[in-house]
């Protein structure tokens, strides 16, 4: 994650989407605030891309063929490697057996389109501050809970 002109985190975006016009449209809006995108067609697709590179932040469409955005956010969070990306839902679906069944997956937001320019940049940009909070906190408690060598009498025998 890089730091943008407002001191703002701008972060790799993978937009996953069925709707090559919603991709398009999303990844001009974002790439225009300076986030880096990149897009997948459907489900199976973005499950390979996360497996090759690494991204902060996925926006999932709910509704696609084949395999629906809450089997995505299954699978992602069956994976110890991948379970701690960010999932924004967008979806044209607002009922609440969706919103409670994503939720329920660890979706950490959830998106009714046609979002709002400001609403989708400001839920991204908390999104990628508390993943950037999580990693400190995983550097800080790594940190204390590794033995140190230069503390460990044993390892500063001459």
């Amino acid at each position: 994650m890089e730091r943008g002109d407002m001191g703002t985190l701008k972060g790799r975006i993978l937009i996953v989407d069925d709707d090559p016009h919603a991709i398009e449209i999303l990844t001009r809006m974002l790439g225009r605030e300076g986030f880096t995108c990149l897009s997948a067609a459907d489900g199976v697709a973005a499950l390979r891309m996360v497996q090759q590179q690494a991204v902060d932040v996925i926006l999932l469409d709910v509704m696609m063929p084949e395999m629906d955005g809450l089997q995505v956010c299954e699978r992602l969070r069956q994976d110890d490697n991948l379970r701690q990306i960010p999932v924004i839902l967008l979806t044209a679906k607002d009922d609440m057996e969706t919103r409670s069944r994503g939720m329920a997956l660890g979706v950490s937001e959830y998106l009714t389109k046609p979002v709002s320019k400001r609403e989708l940049l400001g839920r991204i940009e908390t999104q990628l501050h508390a993943r950037e909070i999580n990693r400190q906190l995983g550097e800080t408690v790594k940190a204390v809970t590794e033995p140190n060598d230069k503390d460990d009498p044993a390892k500063n025998k001459k």
